[in-house]
C-alpha cells in the first residue's frame, strides 16, 4: 500500500509502517511542498498513487503543510483509506472524502485529556479558584468556602466516547449524570439517559453543563437564549465540542443578566478568537485557545489507532471510527 505522511511523520515512524506492511510504499510530504517516494524518487503530485493518507497532528502545528496535504488528498482518484487526527468530522473537506466513497476513519483517543479538562473546569468553578489567585497577587491570607461536585448534578451533550469519559470522571467524583443522546442503547454507563427533546427539563437541575456534541445541522446554536434561559443559576457551562453550538452573543448577555454562572470555553465560532471579542475580557469567562484535545498521551493513542486500522485494512477486517454518509447526514 503507498501512504501519504508528513515528512516528519515519515522519519520517525516509516520503519513501524512497514513492519505493518512489509510491502508499504511511503509518499512523504516535505516543507517545502515536494512528494519523496521511499526518500528516494520525486513524485509529480498529479500522480502520486497514494491509497492511504494519515492527517496527523505536525499538520496543524506546521499550518504550511494544511494546504499542499489536503489540496493533494482531494484530488486522488486512487485514495482507498483516509485517517484523521481529530474526533469532529464536520470540516467540508472530510465530508467530501465521505461522499467519494473514501473509507475515512475518525479519531476519538483524545477522550483523555479533553474530559480531564472538562473535570478541571468544574473543579476550577466550584473551588471558586480565581479567588485565591486574586489573593495570592495581593498577598493576602482570605480563605473562602468550596463547592464539591460531589452530589452535583450534570448534564453531558453527546454521548460518544469524549462526553462518556466526561460522564465516567464526574461520576467518579460522585456527580449525577444526564446524558443526552438522539438514539439511547439504554444500557449508557450513566445516572439517566433522555434524548434532545427532553434537553430543556433536565436543564435545569445541572450544576454543570458539558457540550461533546458533533457540529451539524441540528446542533448550530443549540446554546441559544431558550437553552441558557433554562439553565439552573449559578451553573457552568463547558464547550470542548465546536464554536457553532453556542450563540456567543446570547451567551454573553446571559452573563451578564442571566442565570448561567460560568463559561469554560475551549472552542469558538472564529478561531483564532479575535482580539475584540468581548469573552476575552468577561469576568465568568474562562478561555483556551482550542487546546483541550492536546496531550504527550493523546500522541501515542493516534499511533496505535493508526497503525491498529493499517492492519485491519490489510486484512479486511473492519475498521475504528469509521464515519459513513448515513452519520453526515
Amino acid at each position: 500500500m503507498r501512504v501519504l505522511l508528513t515528512e516528519s511523520t515519515a522519519r520517525a515512524l516509516g520503519a513501524r509502517v512497514r513492519a505493518v506492511d512489509p510491502g508499504a510504499e511511503i509518499v512523504a510530504l516535505g516543507l517545502d511542498g515536494t512528494l519523496t517516494l521511499d526518500d528516494r524518487v520525486s513524485l509529480d503530485r498529479e500522480h502520486t498513487g497514494v491509497e492511504a493518507a494519515w492527517a496527523t497532528n505536525d499538520l496543524y502545528e506546521e499550518s504550511r503543510l494544511l494546504r499542499p496535504f489536503f489540496g493533494l488528498v482531494r484530488r486522488l482518484d486512487t485514495l482507498v483509506w483516509f485517517q484523521s487526527q481529530a474526533a469532529g468530522y464536520d470540516d467540508p473537506i472530510f465530508g467530501e472524502l465521505i461522499r467519494k466513497g473514501v473509507l475515512f476513519t475518525k479519531s476519538d483517543v483524545h477522550r483523555v485529556p479533553i474530559a480531564e479538562y472538562v473535570l478541571r473546569a468544574a473543579l476550577d468553578h466550584v473551588q471558586r479558584v480565581t479567588e485565591w489567585r486574586v489573593a495570592q497577587a495581593e498577598r493576602s491570607w482570605r480563605r473562602h468556602q468550596l463547592g464539591e461536585i460531589d452530589g452535583s448534578g450534570w448534564v453531558v451533550i453527546g454521548l460518544g466516547p469524549i462526553g462518556l469519559e466526561v460522564a465516567r470522571l464526574a461520576q467518579a467524583f460522585g456527580a449525577w449524570v444526564v446524558g443526552v443522546r438522539r438514539h439511547p442503547s439504554r444500557d449508557e454507563p450513566v445516572s439517566e439517559v433522555v434524548t434532545p427533546d427532553r434537553l430543556f427539563t433536565v436543564l435545569p437541575d445541572a450544576d454543570v453543563v458539558a457540550l461533546c456534541a458533533p457540529a451539524n445541522a441540528s446542533t448550530a446554536h443549540l446554546v441559544d437564549e431558550r437553552f441558557l434561559a433554562r439553565m439552573k443559576p449559578g451553573a457552568l457551562l463547558v464547550n470542548i465540542a465546536r464554536g457553532s453550538l453556542v450563540d456567543e452573543a446570547a451567551l454573553l448577555r446571559a452573563l451578564d443578566t442571566g442565570p448561567i454562572g460560568a463559561a469554560a470555553l475551549d472552542v469558538f465560532e472564529t478561531e483564532p478568537l479575535p482580539r475584540d471579542s468581548p469573552l476575552w475580557t468577561h469576568p465568568k469567562v474562562s478561555i483556551t485557545p482550542h487546546n483541550s484535545a492536546t496531550s504527550t498521551g493523546q500522541l501515542r493513542r493516534q499511533e496505535e489507532l493508526f497503525f491498529d486500522n493499517l492492519a485491519r485494512l490489510l486484512a479486511d477486517e473492519p475498521l475504528r471510527g469509521v464515519v459513513t454518509v448515513a452519520d453526515l447526514d
